[in-house]
C-alpha cells in the first residue's frame, strides 16, 4: 500500500475519533481539578456559602465587595501552613487573593459537609 494511500486512511480515522471524543466530552461539565488548591477552592465554590455577622457588616458598610470575594474564592491561593485545622464540625481554611484594586486580602473559611461559613475578611 502505498504511502498517500495509508494517510488518507490515517486521516479519515483520526477525523472519525475526534467527532466521538468530541460528542462524548461536549454535554459534560467536567473539570480537571487535580491540585490541592484547585480542589479546596472548587468545594467551597460547590456548597452555599454563610457569611458571619462580620462579614455581612463589611459588606454593608462597603469595605469589601462580593465581587472580590468571588474572585478570591475563584483564582486565590490556599495557605495551607495556617489551613485545614479542626473547627468545631469543620476546618478552617486561609485563602489569600486580590481586590479588583490589586489589595490583597486573605479570607478565613469555615468547610463543613453541608455548607461553608465565611468567618473574616482581612487586608493583611
Amino acid at each position: 500500500m502505498k504511502f498517500t494511500a495509508r494517510l488518507g486512511y490515517y486521516m479519515i480515522g483520526l477525523t472519525i475519533g475526534l467527532f466521538i471524543v468530541a460528542a462524548i466530552w461536549s454535554g459534560k461539565d467536567t473539570r480537571c481539578n487535580y491540585f490541592p488548591n484547585a480542589r479546596v477552592l472548587a468545594n467551597f465554590r460547590s456548597k452555599p456559602m454563610e457569611f458571619s455577622p462580620e462579614v455581612k457588616q463589611q459588606l454593608k458598610s462597603r469595605t469589601i465587595d462580593s465581587m472580590d470575594i468571588v474572585n478570591t474564592l475563584k483564582t486565590g491561593d490556599v495557605d495551607f501552613d495556617r489551613s485545614n485545622k479542626p473547627v468545631g464540625r469543620g476546618k478552617k481554611y486561609v485563602v489569600e487573593g486580590k481586590t479588583a484594586k490589586g489589595i490583597a486580602i486573605e479570607l478565613e473559611v469555615i468547610n463543613l459537609d453541608d455548607k461553608s461559613i465565611l468567618q473574616k475578611v482581612t487586608k493583611p
